[in-house]
């Protein structure tokens, strides 16, 4: 029996800059890189601004395909995400007491005649979309090295 299919990106250093990588997904291409005050140049959002576009979009699909499911008079949806590092003891309903954490503020506007109802309901589908998912739950990192060619 087998599971579904991965997902599997490749991601390689272009050559064109210090820190500039080529992403490849399928038929896709991407460029990351980091800002010029960290050393690069800026050639594409950083990796940190990938994984925030990642939940960005899971949300707003999520919330879209709920909507639509649901016969939902849902307009548009735009979710705004910042990120940063912050004390852990600033952190009221954090688990992690001492150290720095990761903090993810997603604000997401919902345009259409929505009732309050909708509304409520619509933003508890976003914390279920499988991105946030991911994002807050275990998370295993297997890393090992690949004989090169």
């Amino acid at each position: 029996m087998t599971g579904p299919t991965p997902t599997v990106v490749t991601v390689e250093e272009s050559g064109e800059g210090k820190f500039t990588q080529t992403l490849h997904s399928g038929p896709h291409q991407l460029v990351a890189d980091e800002p010029e005050e960290y050393g690069g140049n800026n050639a594409g959002p950083g990796p940190y601004e990938y994984v925030l576009m990642g939940l960005g979009a899971c949300t707003s699909m999520t919330i879209r395909m709920y909507a639509d499911r649901k016969k939902i008079a849902l307009k548009r949806v735009r979710v705004i995400l910042s990120h940063q590092k912050i004390h852990a003891d600033d952190c009221a309903d954090c688990e992690t007491e001492k150290g720095k954490i990761d903090e993810i503020v997603r604000e997401i506007t919902l345009e259409g005649e929505l009732t309050g109802e909708e509304r409520t309901k619509l933003l508890d589908i976003a914390n279920r979309c499988p991105v946030h998912r991911t994002l807050t739950s275990e998370i295993k990192v297997r890393s090992r090295l690949s004989s090169a060619s």
